[in-house]
Order: structure tokens, then sequence, then C-alpha cells
């Protein structure tokens, strides 16, 4: 086990819970004997390679590690719910809600010394309105007007309610008000691409250094497939007082235990979301931190698939299970879920959990789901087909689909067939709709409960089900205009207890902690509060 170094981890836990930065201003600086400032570098574990850098493409893993250190939204709400401005310096917005003007930072520059514009912003959205980008938040471009039937194929671009007056104006016309627009605005659909070098996605300009320039406080320096990628300090970043490391180095890791095997042997300095054993390894040490995740680990069922039609089966899936006895197979670190909504996400209204103010959607009910295969035609399983489950060749997913198979065998005389794959296999199949059971994982983008729920709309292009229901669309698009906050939450809530109690259109299985590793020297590592996600803008090597 690494040795302790250092002793002061209770105040970076501190500083990481209420959103400090730890560092800050303050003299954080490595010297030489002659007095020079030392390179600040640090060396942060990610997940196998998938997805691209370009916010119009496709999203993943690999994306969203880099997007947190190297671009800047037009503003983003701090741990506190107030307002921080990046790209842009002020806003404003008509009595309805359906103009939205964004003024830009003049002195904001891409990472090459090129100025950033209201064009930037533009060509990102323009390119992911095109379903040949693979882009998965594209729906969360069509409160704007017209990008719905620009997606479709139904009008052209130029129709697209997007102005820009002039450089540094940003006007966004809505087809109908979007009470939290400003949320939405930490999407990557929302986030600026240099329009000299952006021109088309998948032609490789995201990850070649001389033409993937960045507009936050890093871009990139190398990217070597399959291995890492290389952030270095933007030259020519607005904010540079508040950045003190020179470099951030990001190595892809296939599996959890390798990631902390390269902790201990100092090969990395961060190891974020590794296995629950951790906790009982590390007690007690400096290294170990433990942070909430705003995400909820559950299962598509593909509705185009005998006999997912049928919501008894749904249902009977769903009630089949023991997500308590689940847990504890996998790790302390799960908590079982009954909701899509990840119990950490906080509602804003109220500052409590959005799911713990609800019923739970739905109670286990082992005898329940038996009476219900049989009344589908399937009594004690028999002549139920046997279906495939997807997931990532991940520790923790191989483990879950493994007491899945066990419980429904067990439970509801059913085989599952397990189907293991790479990750970048598994979310390419899943967007496709190439699955009959598929592992999904979604950690919330912003904080609002619509990052979840609006998932299971008709028209959304994270639908990977093939749901089509007008009823629960009603209820999301009734709460997009509602401004009476309660009366809101309400209607979010009946749409969860539809969707996942009623139509069972998910299964949930659990939400997690992030048991991360952290080598106790850094400090300014703060917890993202719209994801949970570790973030490294502001961090730094502490004296020594």
């Amino acid at each position: 086990m690494r040795q302790k170094r250092y002793q002061h981890i209770w105040l970076l836990i501190f500083s990481l819970m209420i959103g400090l930065t730890g560092c800050g201003n303050s003299n954080t600086e490595k010297t030489t004997g002659s007095g020079e400032k030392e390179q600040q570098e640090i060396t942060v574990a990610t997940t196998s390679e998938s997805g691209g850098l370009d916010p119009a493409g496709m999203i993943a893993n690999t994306y969203l590690a880099y997007s947190l250190s190297a671009l800047d939204e037009l503003l983003v709400y701090d741990e506190n719910g107030e307002i921080e401005y990046r790209g842009a310096t002020s806003y404003e917005t008509n009595e309805d809600g359906t103009v939205w003007t964004f003024h830009l930072r003049e002195d904001a520059k891409w990472s090459d010394g090129s100025p950033v514009t209201a064009e930037d912003y533009r060509n990102t959205i323009e390119r992911s309105l095109d379903p040949a980008s693979g882009n998965g938040y594209a729906n969360d471009l069509f409160f704007i007007e017209n990008a719905e039937a620009i997606y479709n194929g139904d009008a052209e671009m130029d129709t697209l309610g997007v102005e820009t007056p002039d450089d540094n104006t940003l006007i966004f016309h809505l087809s109908t008000p979007c009470v939290y627009f400003l949320d939405l605005l930490r999407l990557p659909v929302y986030t600026p691409s240099c329009h000299t070098y952006a021109t088309a996605v998948g032609d490789g300009w995201d990850t070649n250094p001389e033409t993937s320039v960045s507009n936050g406080p890093f871009c990139l320096k190398e990217y070597v497939s399959g291995q890492y990628f290389v952030l270095e300090r933007n030259p020519y970043y607005w904010n540079q007082d508040a950045i003190n490391l020179d470099e951030i180095t990001y190595k892809f890791f296939d599996s959890q235990q390798a990631m902390q095997a390269a902790y201990e042997t100092g090969e990395i300095d961060v190891a974020p979301g590794l296995l629950s054993t951790v906790m009982t390894e590390y007690e007690g040490q400096d290294d170990l931190l433990l942070t909430d995740a705003i995400a909820t680990r559950y299962i598509y069922m593909n509705l185009s698939v005998e006999p997912l039609q049928d919501v008894r089966v749904r249902k009977a899936l769903n009630l089949g299970l023991d997500r308590e006895t689940l847990c504890k197979m996998i790790g302390e670190d799960t908590i079982p879920t009954y909701h899509l909504v990840a119990s950490a996400m906080m509602n804003k209204a109220t500052g409590e959990s959005f799911t713990e103010e609800a019923e739970q959607p739905f109670e286990e009910n082992i005898k329940e789901a038996q009476e219900l295969l049989k009344e589908a035609g399937y009594p004690n399983g028999e002549g139920f087909p046997e279906l495939t489950y997807n997931y990532p060749a991940l520790e923790m997913d191989a483990d879950t689909a493994q007491a899945l198979q066990q419980q429904w065998k067990e439970n509801l005389g059913i085989t599952i067939r397990l189907n293991a794959q790479e990750l970048q296999v598994n979310y390419s199949e899943r967007r496709a709709g190439d699955f009959e059971l598929c592992r999904m994982n979604w950690t919330a983008d912003f904080s609002d409960p619509y990052t979840y729920l609006s998932m299971l709309l008709s028209n959304s292009t994270y639908n990977c089900s093939g749901i089509q229901d007008e009823y629960y669309d009603g209820l999301i698009t009734q709460s997009d205009t509602e401004t009476d906050v309660a009366a809101r939450s309400e209607l979010l809530h009946q749409a969860e207890q539809y969707a996942v109690g009623e139509q069972y259109y998910i299964i949930p299985l659990y939400n997690m902690k992030n048991v991360n590793l952290v080598n106790p020297e850094i400090e300014g590592i703060r917890q993202n509060p719209a994801t949970g996600a570790l973030e490294y803008r502001q961090a730094g090597w502490g004296k020594q």
C-alpha cells in the first residue's frame, strides 16, 4: 500500500464536499533549487476509450473526462446554486422566456489565439442537428425554433432559431418556454467548437492537437488512441490566475483493478470509480475519498422484441429481483433503487432528494412476478424465450450480470444469456437499438430531474428502447413550461411514477458511491455539483 506522506486529507475532503477550490490563489507551486517554478502535472485514470472529443459527435466517457478541463460552457451553476459565468459575461431573456440573449466574453480565445465567437457556438449546434453525427444530446436542442424539424429533415438549417448578430452576441429563439434552459447550457451541444477546424464529425480534427483547439483552461497536447491523452495549459485562457497545473494526463484502463494497481505503483495520481473492496483496503488511509455519484445503473428493454412489448412481462422482470441481495453481492458502494432519477439528485426548489419526495414506484414481489408471467403465457417460465443481456466487460457490470441471471432463473424460471462487450461496442449497439436487454448507466448532466426523464421521450435520441408514449410525453412537455416550482415537481414525479411504476419501461437496479484514490498532496480538486464527477480545473500540488 502506498506510503502516507501528508496528513491533510481531511482538508481535501472538506474542500471537496463544500466545493472550495483548496489552493485557489495560494502559493501551491513547486520550485526547483534555483527558485524557478517546477512543472505541475497530474495523471488521472479513466475508463477505456469510448467516443471522441467533438461536442457535436458521439458523446461518451472520453469526452466527459476531456470537457471538464478543456471546454468552457456559456455559464454553469456552482455548488451554491449561483451562476458562474464562463464563455458569457451576462444574459437577458424576454418576459415569456422564449428569447435568450447571451453576451460573450470579449477576451475569450481559443488555444491557438483566435477569438471565440458566437459562430463557434452555432457551429456545434448545426453539426449536432445532423443525425449522422450520432450525438445523443441533439434532442436537447429541440426547444430551439425549427431544431427538431431540421433534425428530421423537414426544414432547412437557415430557419434555425439561433441568431448571431455580431461576434459577441448569441441569441436563442425558443419555440416554447423552457424553465430550465440555463441548466441545458452544460450540455455538449451548447458548447462551442471552432468553426475554422471543426467542420465535420468523425474526420479526426478532434484528436489532432493542431486542430483540436479549446476555449477552457487546458487544451489537447497529445492523443494516443487506446493509451492516453495529454492536456496542457491553454496559454490564452482568460482566467489564468485560477489555474495551477501545467499538464493533465488521462490514461485509459480496461479494468478498475488495473487502475488501482497503477495508483499503488505511482503511475497515476488519481484513480476514480474503483471497486468497493478499496473501501476496506484503504479504510483510515489518507488516499481514500468517497463521493456521491449522481448516477443510476439500470436496464433498457427493447420494446420491439418479444415478449418485452407486454407490460406484464416487463413488470415481472422488475418485481422478480431482490435488489438488496443484488447490492450485497456487488459491493458496499451500491444502493438499491426503484427510480430512474438518481437518489443524489436534489430538488433545487426544496433542497431535498427528488426521489425521497414521492412514493416508491413499485415494490418487489416474487410471487406476483410469477403470476404475471403465468398470465402472459409463461407459467414457471415455460416457453419464455432466451433473451440476451448485453453489458460492458467491466468488473461491476460482470458481477451484476451474473447476479441478475441467477435471480431471474431461481425466481422466475427464465434463462438469460450473458453477453460481455467492449465498452464502445456496448455503447454503439445500444444506440442502434441492436439489443434485447442492455445495461445502461446515466450520470446527470445538469441539476434537474429532466436530465433523466427526457431520455424516455418519444423523440429522445437516448430513447434506445423504442418507447412511444404520448401520455408520458405530455407530462414532460407540460413540465417544461410550468413556472410554479411545486407544480412542476409534481408533474415530474407523475411522469416517473407512470414510466417506471406503471409501464415498467426500464429496470432500475442501483445508485452508487464513487470510490476514489487521490494522492493526498493534491489540493483543489472539486466535485462537479451537477454530475458528481471530480474536476481538476483548479487543482495543484500542495507545499512540500
